[in-house]
């Protein structure tokens, strides 16, 4: 099926990161707005029912249909276009889907890691985080064989948690909070997917720049780790 897609996006978002990915890995040409979320223009509040990105705008036949929200769009594209991510089998195939799932609860408990006001609000949602990964690394010990969350094939679940390890990246550079640390299966596919390149051309070259003004204007105790960082640095 032929169609001219338009992915609306911001430059931070992770969901939109996934629909990239997506697109990317399946061959699929595609044009990328990228709309400011502090001042959405008029015609993005018309068409996106919940005010967020990202958006397929989907052009056929000279009329075009909004697709909103991540998981919709990345099921209409394996219905929609070639090479699909998700696997063949109905049972594997739900199986990816929770764990996708599993991964924006993810995403979930890394804004309120990045948006804790305390200290000790930060250590507790460290924690929760941890453990979230603990689980994802028993996951990954079950008999796979390969890079991938499944093994030899990049499937929809590693599209989704390449945006999630990119935050880790901005994290080490402002400290160790260990929260990967002893799960190596996880760090070895966190460096495959950074190594990817569907993964690194879904975001643009000033992205770790941009990520980081936004956690050091978050207010949060994170941002006062970024500034007393920064005012060390400083020192003559």
């Amino acid at each position: 099926m032929t169609h001219k897609l338009v992915l609306v996006s911001h430059h931070l978002c992770p969901y939109v990161q996934r629909a990239a990915i997506s697109l990317a890995e399946k061959d699929v040409p595609f044009e990328r707005l990228t709309i400011d979320l502090a001042n959405k223009p008029a015609w993005f509040k018309a068409i996106s029912p919940l005010g967020k990105v990202p958006l397929l705008r989907v052009q056929r036949n000279g009329e075009e249909t909004v697709i909103f929200e991540s998981a919709v769009i990345l099921e209409f594209l394996e219905e929609t276009q070639r090479s699909p991510l998700h696997p063949a089998d109905p049972l594997a195939r739900a199986r990816h889907r929770a764990w996708i799932e599993f991964g924006s609860a993810t995403l979930n408990a890394i804004g309120r890691l990045y948006s804790a006001p305390s200290e000790a609000a930060f250590l507790a949602e460290s924690e929760s985080l941890s453990a979230m990964f603990d689980r994802l690394e028993a996951e990954l010990a079950t008999g796979r064989t390969g890079p991938w969350f499944a093994g030899e094939r990049f499937s929809l679940v590693d599209a989704v948690y390449g945006p999630i390890f990119r935050y880790f990246d901005a994290f080490e550079r402002i400290g160790d909070f260990g929260i990967l640390n002893g799960k190596p299966l996880v760090e070895a596919w966190r460096k495959e997917l950074h190594e990817r390149k569907s993964v690194k051309d879904a975001v643009t070259p000033d992205y770790p720049q941009r990520l980081h003004a936004f956690l050091q204007a978050k207010g949060s105790h994170l941002s006062k780790l970024i500034r007393h960082n920064e005012a060390a640095t400083a020192l003559p």
